[in-house]
Order: C-alpha cells, then sequence, then structure tokens
C-alpha cells in the first residue's frame, strides 16, 4: 500500500533508505542541508527541500516538507561529537512544534544505543534496559527521544542503531594505526547500512507504532579481534590496544527485531 511518507535528513543513510522507499511504490519528500543535493534527491524521485534545524529556528518551507504525509522519519545525525555545545534537545522542541500542526501520524526517530551505559560487566542490553548513558552527548539524546515518546499529538517508535558501517563506511580505518585504543575486550555493536534501511522498512510495513527497537548485528566479536580481522583484511596498519585497562563495553540484542519484525539480518557480522 502507498504511503506519504517524509524524511527529514536524506544523508548518509537518508537518501538510500528514501530511494528504496520510492521504489516500492511510496511516495517520499526528504529534506537536505544542501542546496547541491537537490538535483540528486530529485534524480531518484524524492521531492526535495532543503532544511536547517538549529537551536533557535527552522530554515527552509518544513510546514511543505511534513505537508501530506502521514509519516515521518527524522533521521539527524546529532553531530554532538563535533559540535558538543549543540542543543540537540531544543532543536528537536522545535521540529516538534512543526509536527503538531502538520498531519503527522507516526514518527520514527532514529537514534544511537549510545544511551546505553557501557560497564566492565558488560551487559546485555535489551529494549527494556535503562537508558543510562551518562556522557553529555548521551542524556542529549534521551532528553531528545522522550520529546517525541512523551507527545500526545502523534505515535512514536525509536529505532536506536549501533555504529553505521557500509560498503564506503567502516570503522576500523578510524583506528587504524592508532595507538592505546581502549577496551579490547568490549564487544562491538555494528549494523550494516543495509539492515538499518531493511528493518525500517519492516517497520513500516508492520505498523509497529509506539515502541522501541535495538538494533545491531547478531555477532558481537571484540573490538580486538574485529577491528585487527578489517585492517588485515584492507592492508591497513593495526591499531595498538591499551590492556592495561579494564576494558567496558555493552551487548545489545536485536532479538526484539528479529521476532517481532520478522527480520533477519544481512550481515550477521
Amino acid at each position: 500500500m502507498n504511503k506519504h511518507i517524509s524524511i527529514i535528513g536524506c544523508g548518509w543513510l537518508g537518501l538510500p533508505l528514501a530511494s528504496t522507499l520510492v521504489k516500492n511504490g511510496h511516495t517520499v519528500k526528504g529534506s537536505t542541508t544542501s542546496v547541491d543535493k537537490l538535483d540528486l534527491l530529485k534524480h531518484e524521485g524524492i521531492h526535495p527541500f532543503v532544511v536547517t534545524i538549529s537551536e533557535e529556528y527552522i530554515e527552509g518551507n518544513i510546514s511543505e516538507c511534513l505537508k501530506g504525509s502521514e509519516i515521518l522519519i527524522i533521521n539527524i545525525p546529532p553531530g554532538l561529537r563535533k559540535h558538543p555545545n549543540a542543543d540537540l534537545v531544543k532543536k528537536m522542541q522545535l521540529l516538534c512544534t512543526h509536527i503538531e500542526n502538520s498531519e503527522i501520524k507516526n514518527v520514527l526517530y532514529v537514534s544511537s544505543t549510545s544511551v546505553y551505559e557501557e560497564t566492565i560487566e558488560m551487559p546485555i542490553i535489551t529494549e527494556d534496559s535503562p537508558t543510562n548513558g551518562q556522557s553529555s552527548s548521551s542524556k542529549q539524546l534521551i532528553a531528545a527521544e522522550q520529546i517525541f515518546k512523551i507527545n500526545p499529538n502523534f505515535k512514536t517508535t525509536i529505532l536506536r542503531f549501533g555504529g553505521l558501517i557500509g560498503d564506503d563506511r567502516y570503522p576500523a580505518k578510524f583506528l587504524s594505526g592508532k595507538k592505546d585504543v581502549k577496551d579490547p575486550k568490549g564487544p562491538v555493536n555494528l549494523i550494516h547500512q543495509n539492515d538499518c534501511i531493511g528493518i525500517i522498512k519492516a517497520i513500516l510495513e508492520n505498523e509497529q507504532w509506539q515502541t522501541d527497537f535495538n538494533a545491531a548485528a547478531p555477532q558481537h566479536p571484540t573490538r580486538e579481534h574485529y577491528y585487527n580481522a578489517v585492517c588485515e583484511a584492507k592492508n591497513l596498519p593495526l591499531p595498538q590496544f591499551d590492556h592495561g585497562t579494564p576494558s567496558k563495553g555493552k551487548i545489545i540484542s536485536s532479538e526484539k527485531v528479529e521476532h517481532l519484525l520478522n527480520y533477519e539480518f544481512l550481515y550477521k557480522l
């Protein structure tokens, strides 16, 4: 059945997601912060808008971007590593006021498994685990999730992805050759771009609203084992890990995704 969907954030994940949804017969509006990308979005069959969300105002025609859609996918990288003083919560509160004035009935908010703290116990994390991340960026993400979850004007599903990987994006290249890399025994929680798209499609098809999903590939090798193997395969210098400090970590369970959505991961890792 054709759905009318708006996507805020047609970047590394949002653009191929939007393109896939168009190919599946849906009507898709998508936003980008770059005028240069308008033609690319049009070429993919997406109705494009230039929208930039700041703490004080939204630049661009956000109302038109939301108009006529019943589903909104919010897929904005928080950018808190590059800009630690940015206020994600203010941005999402501002966006929320525009959603309230639109025809949007269902919101899918793409978040991160960084809302869960890593500890030396390396707990198995499910959707019932407390969102207890202690870093300032984790706390902002937790607060941003709540803005949408508690809003009575639409139904929200929170989708928390592990670390994003793809054919052109692999964390090993950032760690290659580095020294004193932390948490060698910590499990990796990564997810391939194609699985991200597949899971979002499954949520839409199964109409799973007002719930949470955590998503990471079902296999969790240690950071040392995984990153060394990837670096070796790509002929990159190996990272040097810090074995003098106890490793911290967590294991993100995707059982709810696999069972409730009947989803089978394409990339088990």
